[in-house]
Order: structure tokens, then C-alpha cells, then sequence
């Protein structure tokens, strides 16, 4: 008897179990479908974040591509203002030549080259050329480009620039060119 009640309860057992593992079954089967469900929602999230990324790509590239030729435009064409501004001093030479051929005057000659040396200086000065002053200031590295070095005339010139070779400029505050100069030793 015994042995039959315990053959009973576990003939019980295996009824619980099976009947417990019906309603899991039946529990993962709604699960199993909400799974599936936010498998393909994830899926195509996924497939629209790639399209983004990839389009995203593409329009950087033809950004870039835009701006290169943008800028390429940019440095073929930004001299023209300044050659614009210039053909009119040109032109002033062209007539200050024809004019010599007729007149041997050196006065008027001498007045002419005033006169275009003066029309070319606030062209480049309107497009923000600024002569750099080297005479007599003291020897800088920053601005000056030593020639050469001599003894200097006087006490006071040590160190300092005597002579001015060619002029130092500034382009809108930056230099353009080093002054080459004779420094006082």
C-alpha cells in the first residue's frame, strides 16, 4: 500500500509537470510571437538607420567635393580684382612711354613716373599693402632680413638698421615681405 500511494503521487507529479509545461508552452507562444514582432520592428530600424548612414555619407562627399571645387574656383579667380585694379597703371605706362617718344623733356618724365609711382602705391594701399619702416629702428628677425653687417656710423646706430635694400610689407597686418636690410655692428 505503500508502495502504491507513492506510485500514485508521483503519477500525480508527472501530471503537475506536464500540465505545468502546457502552460509555459502556451505562455511562450504569445511571447514567441511579440519576439518575432519586435524582431522585424528592430530589423527595419536597423535597415533605416543604415539608409541614413549611407546617404548621410553621400551627401558629406559631395560636400566636400563642393567645396574643393568652391575653393579652387575661389583661388583661380581671386587675383582678378587686384589685375583689374592694375590694367589702369598699365595703361598709364603704355601712355607715359608713347609720350616720351615725342618729348625729351626730363621734368615732365621725371613728373609722369611721380604720377604712376603715386596711382600704383594706393592701388596696392586700397587693397591693404602697408610699407613696413625699417630705417634706423632697431634690428628685429620678425621683420627685417639681415644683408649684411657694417661698422656702425655712429654710437647710436649699433644694433639697428642703417640701410634699408629693399622696403619690408604688410598685407592686412601680416607680412608679406621681410625688409632686407645693413645692420649697424
Amino acid at each position: 500500500m505503500a508502495k502504491e500511494k507513492v506510485a500514485q503521487e508521483e503519477n500525480n507529479e508527472v501530471k503537475d509537470g506536464e500540465q505545468h509545461t502546457e502552460a509555459t508552452q502556451e505562455e511562450v507562444h504569445p511571447n514567441a510571437e511579440a519576439g518575432s514582432e519586435e524582431a522585424s520592428a528592430s530589423k527595419e530600424e536597423s535597415t533605416d538607420w543604415k539608409d541614413k548612414y549611407v546617404r548621410l555619407h553621400a551627401e558629406f562627399d559631395n560636400f566636400r567635393k563642393r567645396t574643393s571645387r568652391e575653393r579652387m574656383e575661389l583661388i583661380k579667380n581671386a587675383n582678378g580684382e587686384l589685375i583689374t585694379s592694375l590694367i589702369s597703371v598699365l595703361d598709364d605706362f603704355d601712355r607715359a612711354m608713347k609720350h616720351n617718344e615725342q618729348n625729351d623733356d626730363p621734368e615732365a618724365l621725371k613728373e609722369g613716373f611721380q604720377l604712376i609711382h603715386n596711382k600704383l602705391y594706393k592701388v596696392l594701399e586700397g587693397k591693404g599693402l602697408e610699407p613696413m619702416n625699417a630705417q634706423g629702428e632697431s634690428f628685429d628677425t620678425e621683420f627685417h632680413e639681415a644683408l649684411t653687417q657694417i661698422p656702425a656710423p655712429s654710437d647710436d646706430l649699433k644694433g639697428k638698421v642703417v640701410d634699408v635694400i629693399e622696403k619690408g610689407y604688410f598685407l592686412n597686418g601680416n607680412i608679406l615681405r621681410y625688409a632686407k636690410v645693413v645692420v649697424g655692428n
